[in-house]
């Protein structure tokens, strides 16, 4: 399937009906792309589980989201600090005792471009285990919530997947031998896209109807290096934005186009279509076959199971997950 005609506009909010009774989670979203999303979502009826690691943060974001659409606005929050896996299964039950559907999935949270190497408390180089350690647990944790509601997972990748080193480094996950901001940050985007691609695959084999999708948002004026960038990158970055960079709304548009449009194509990607994929009207986006590469993205998955003690068949058996750290 192909998604439907847009226009040389692309898809905007403006396409969306209404979204009530739908229920939407979502990582990192008190600022950014996250929070641009989130006020979409509730700007069309819908409900949302913001998921971000500041509950300080979540309550005044909270406050900020009832000042523009009401006090009644079906907004909540739970904590979750991705480089932490116990915070990780923590959250996903907070999740599922009280969440009884979830729509879409949105794993958006990220950090990027981390200056010097960090390791976190359960032994993983932070990039990788923020990017896609602790949203693989996260998925695969909420993976039959989303399932019985005919749901979707949305992975936010980045252009950076086809930067670096193009390739995961098995042999060196930490970058303990020659640690690189940017070569790090690289792989941990291309690990979450082989691994959403690998887990459309898994799902499409099982016969479940959670659809999975992969979107990037473009060069878009967030804060995601404000706290982990070195200060040279930040003073270069902050030099540019305004000049080649988007908004942060317009940012967040594949990710809520790829949680509510019908027709998305599984094995493709979805942002800004101008200016080599970083500013533009949305929609589908060249992919480099390195993302689609099923061996490298079978043995990362491996590796992730054993790493966040999750054991994973989308679709077939249940989930089952250690409560110790890997």
């Amino acid at each position: 399937m192909t998604t439907r005609k847009t226009g040389p506009q692309g898809w905007t909010p403006e396409q969306l009906g209404s979204l009530e009774g739908r229920t939407y989670v979502i990582t990192g979203a008190t600022a950014g792309a996250g929070f641009e999303a989130t006020r979409v979502l509730l700007s069309k009826g819908a409900g949302v589980v913001m998921m971000n690691r500041n509950a300080d943060k979540s309550a005044a974001t909270i406050k900020r989201l009832q000042q523009e659409f009401g006090t009644d606005v079906d907004v909540t929050a739970v904590t979750l600090d991705l480089a932490v896996l116990d915070s990780v299964r923590e959250a996903a039950a907070r999740v599922l005792e009280n969440v009884p559907r979830i729509d879409a999935l949105l794993c958006n949270a990220a950090i990027a471009q981390v200056a010097r190497q960090v390791i976190t408390v359960d032994g993983f180089e932070s990039q990788l285990g923020v990017n896609h350690l602790g949203h693989f647990l996260l998925c695969g944790l909420l993976f039959e919530r989303i399932d019985a509601s005919n749901g979707r997972i949305v992975v936010v990748g980045s252009n950076a997947y086809k930067m670096g080193l193009k390739r995961i480094q098995f042999e060196d996950l930490n970058f303990d031998r020659n640690y690189s901001a940017w070569n790090a940050y690289a792989q941990s985007k291309l690990a979450q896209m082989m691994f959403a691609y690998e887990l459309q695959r898994r799902v499409r084999a099982a016969g479940s109807g959670v659809q999975v999708r992969v979107c990037h948002p473009g060069a878009s004026r967030t804060n995601l290096l404000q706290d982990t960038a070195s200060t040279f990158n930040k003073m270069v970055w902050s030099t540019l934005a305004p000049l080649i960079a988007q908004s942060a709304e317009k940012g967040a548009w594949p990710e809520v186009m790829c949680a509510t449009e019908q027709g998305l194509r599984p094995e493709a990607l979805y942002g800004p279509t101008k200016r080599a994929a970083t500013v533009g009207p949305i929609g589908e986006c060249p992919l480099l076959a390195l993302a689609l590469d099923q061996d490298a993205a079978a043995e990362l998955w491996a590796i992730s199971e054993q790493k966040t003690l999750l054991s994973w068949s989308p679709g077939v058996d249940r989930v089952q997950a250690s409560p110790q750290r890997a």
